[in-house]
């Protein structure tokens, strides 16, 4: 049931809503860990700015822009606080290939029309619409464009010019080879060797040196080696800030520059939401779990992106994206906060202003080298095994292939397109084969079962003899109606006839038969977890013959509310549609007796349909719902031992190896326990919830942090106590003696769990008061039908 109670004034105190702003004047503080990461985060953006600003043929001070205006524009509007943004390999060649067409100046304006697109797509709300591009497409533009850089890169490292394509690149390589100049190979060969060996060095040494930055070492060790031998390789020259070139109106062909545009928006975009979410992934892997970081708010993240892109395109800086690179390093330093990408951006614009002459000295091969490294990085062996895992290598080689030879727009339009057709071809590849084993016949079906499988469906199945068992095994993942009715004909057909039929899924376990089409039968939107109160598939509320057998007493008929023919009708379509299927299970569970494995305590609320949040069926659970799912302290119960009953039979007798309390949203119970108050009458009800009242001084409580869900905290007090009532009844199991005996020997385990009914979502709580979503502690769906005991990654 729902409770609900009238608001009232109480002298209870006043519980600060989760989300209300601290008390007293707001100070800037910065967390230390949020420090170190930005230095940290500093340290590699700096050489890799300059060197992407040199890979596209841009002013060298352009990337030192827009690694400024990344950290602090995106930094502090963006929704992902951990993410570092600025000049992006991945933009390397779109930007290298807008400023030969069109020029320096235009493709700041480009920019900044870019941008400009981003905040109008935030407004409508569509980032989460680009992660919809197949992963297989984006992780091979990565790669074709990393392909790009360092085929490109490679002259400057032989000490040579780069040409304006890939191919021009890879045809010239043989003639640059011939004429490399011995000085720059060395500080390249010399700042690779400081890349890859720096972060392997072992020992103790090796652990406090790998904690500066492999890219600062090998461009220092560069410069240094350069700088004191003497040599003569070209090297950074920034010139002054005066004369740091802003952008002019766009001068071009109108298409080629909307081309442009719609590029950098794409790249852009696309790079930094899938980056965003990957730092998702990153802080919830961390040690504390993410404790104080809201997950990314992608529209505003798109949004932030927008701004930064507008103000680097004005200020004459490199389009600006999340980097996967940076922000790598920002989590694994511990960053807590947007302070450390904000702080990153006002060291790199201190560099820029106090450190010319330190930055003049470096060399350009070497930047080259470090650029031409990542280029190679970003293809990823780990991607290839990913996608040819998911039988996607097609999509992912087409891209490569398109985005080298043709261009970025060009090479994800045939990726797409390849993976449009891939899609139609697993839609539409079907295989259907038939086997006799020990006297029945099984049909496989591989595949989706589409319309366009439907006539080899048909054929299969007239084909196997009338009146024989047939099993019926679906290995595929989608059934359109087409294939629905033709099974089910098929089904009410041979059920007619004497025969037998059992379907299965993939791994052997029995499924629920399509339902005979007849006069009578249910509407194909009814399933098992449909509300009988509220639902009925567009059917009369009727009394029919075999309803009316099934709960009618003498001298009843025709009294009885139109609830009781809802439950009647219910019953009776258990009795047609599955008590067939599950009359052998439960018989063999009355021969043996129960083994559950767990005791579920939950609400009473009519919303909890325990079997269908945790795939259980008979026998899998001990059940006890009480209202407010509490748990009374041991002698509290005052004559009622009904909680404390179960609990001693499940742990003694039954012996379950986990205790579970599951809470929910909107809890009735709860509202009650803060709408109390106590000058109450003593009803029934309310004498039940006091046993609440140590959940609600949980949460007033300062020794007790705030209760999480999935990195956020709770939208209102309501939901606040929803959580914390979950935390305490665990502590109030742990008081009673069979428990705390089982605990000990390490026999039982207790586990929480919070149902949002409005979401249709569960959450498992952690090893500490922060509850996280099943998405973060099951690496797969458990295909048993039992809830499995989790275990915190």
């Amino acid at each position: 049931m729902t409770l609900c109670t009238p608001a009232r004034t109480t002298n209870r105190p006043r519980i600060q809503r989760p989300h209300s702003p601290p008390e007293g004047p707001r100070r800037f503080r910065v967390a230390g860990a949020d420090l170190s990461a930005s230095v940290a985060v500093f340290l590699i953006a700096l050489p890799l700015s300059l060197g992407i600003a040199l890979a596209t043929g841009a002013p060298l001070q352009a990337g030192l822009v827009a690694a400024a205006v990344g950290g602090l524009v995106a930094g502090r509007f963006g929704g992902s606080p951990l993410q570092v943004s600025g000049p992006a390999a991945g933009l390397t060649v779109v930007t290298a290939e807008l400023i030969q067409r069109y020029g320096w100046r235009t493709t700041c304006a480009i920019t900044v029309l870019a941008g400009l697109t981003q905040l109008a797509l935030s407004v409508l709300r569509v980032a989460r619409s680009a992660l919809a591009v197949s992963p297989a497409i984006v992780h091979g533009m990565l790669a074709g464009i990393g392909v790009t850089i360092a085929l490109a890169q490679l002259h400057i490292v032989l000490g040579g010019t780069p040409q304006s394509s890939a191919v021009d690149n890879v045809l010239g390589l043989p003639a640059q080879l011939a004429r490399a100049q011995p000085t720059a190979l060395a500080i390249s060969a010399l700042t690779v060797a400081a890349l890859l060996c720096w972060p392997r060095m072992p020992g103790r040494a090796g652990r406090l040196a790998r904690k500066v930055p492999a890219a600062l070492v090998a461009v220092a060790g560069a410069t240094a080696v350069a700088t004191v031998a003497g040599l003569a390789v070209p090297r950074v020259h920034l010139p002054s800030w005066s004369s740091h070139a802003l952008p002019g109106l766009p001068e071009g062909p109108v298409l080629g520059i909307a081309a442009g545009v719609l590029t950098i928006t794409l790249v852009t975009s696309v790079q930094s939401l899938l980056s965003a979410v990957a730092v998702d992934k990153l802080v919830a892997g961390r040690a504390d779990r993410g404790r104080g970081v809201p997950r990314s708010d992608l529209d505003r993240e798109l949004a932030g992106q927008g701004a930064a892109n507008v103000l680097s395109g004005a200020l004459g800086g490199l389009p600006v994206a999340g980097v996967a690179v940076r922000s790598v390093a920002n989590v694994s330093a511990g960053a807590v906060s947007r302070a450390s990408t904000m702080l990153h951006g006002l060291w790199i614009v201190l560099a820029a202003l106090l450190l010319v002459p330190v930055l003049d000295l470096i060399p350009l091969p070497a930047l080259a080298a470090l650029v031409m490294v990542v280029g190679i990085q970003m293809v990823s062996i780990t991607h290839i095994r990913t996608v040819t895992r998911h039988r996607e290598v097609v999509v992912y080689a087409v891209t490569v292939t398109g985005v080298v030879l043709v261009g970025i727009l060009e090479g994800v339009a045939l990726g797409v397109a390849v993976a449009i057709a891939v899609a139609l071809n697993r839609l539409a590849r079907t295989r259907i084969t038939r086997e006799e084993r020990d006297g029945r016949h099984l049909l496989h079906v591989r595949g989706q079962l589409t319309f366009l499988a439907v006539p080899r469906l048909s054929r299969a199945l007239h084909q196997l003899p009338q009146g024989s068992d047939v099993v019926v095994e679906l290995d595929g993942s989608f059934m359109d109606h087409a294939a629905y009715e033709t099974l089910s004909d098929w089904t009410a057909g041979h059920l007619a006839h004497g025969g037998t039929v059992e379907t299965t899924g993939p791994s052997g376990a029995r499924i629920a038969e399509p339902a005979p089409v007849a006069a009578s039968a249910a509407h194909p939107c009814c399933r098992p977890w449909t509300p009988w109160h509220n639902h009925q598939c567009g059917e009369q509320p009727t009394t029919t013959t075999e309803t009316a057998a099934a709960t009618e007493t003498p001298g009843t008929a025709g009294t009885r509310p139109a609830t009781g023919l809802h439950l009647a009708s219910g019953i009776g379509k258990f009795q047609r549609n599955t008590a067939p299927l599950v009359r052998d299970e439960l018989a063999r569970l009355a021969r043996e007796g129960q083994r559950p494995s767990q005791l579920f305590l939950t609400c009473a609320d009519s919303r909890l349909v325990t079997s269908m949040i945790t795939s259980s069926g008979p026998g899998d659970l001990f059940t006890v719902r009480n209202v407010g799912n509490l748990v009374p302290l041991p002698g509290e119960e005052s004559g009622d031992d009904s909680v404390a009953a179960a609990i001693e039979y499940a742990v003694d007798v039954l012996r379950v190896e986990s205790i579970t309390v599951c809470g929910h949203s909107g809890c009735g119970a709860m509202q009650a326990l803060l709408n109390g108050g106590p000058d109450d009458p003593p009803t029934p009800l309310r004498r039940w919830l006091r046993h609440g009242l140590p959940s609600l001084e949980r949460m007033a409580s300062r020794r007790h942090a705030w209760a999480r869900i999935s990195g956020r905290l709770p939208a209102d007090a309501v939901e606040q106590l929803c959580l914390t009532n979950v935390v305490q009844q665990l502590e109030h199991l742990r008081a009673y003696e069979p428990v705390a005996r089982r605990l000990a020997e390490g026999t039982l385990s207790l586990h929480g769990v919070y149902f949002h009914v409005g979401e249709a979502q569960a959450y498992l709580l952690s090893g500490t008061d922060e509850v996280h979503s099943y998405d973060d502690v099951f690496t797969q769906v458990m295909p048993t039908g039992h809830l499995e005991p989790a275990r915190a990654s």
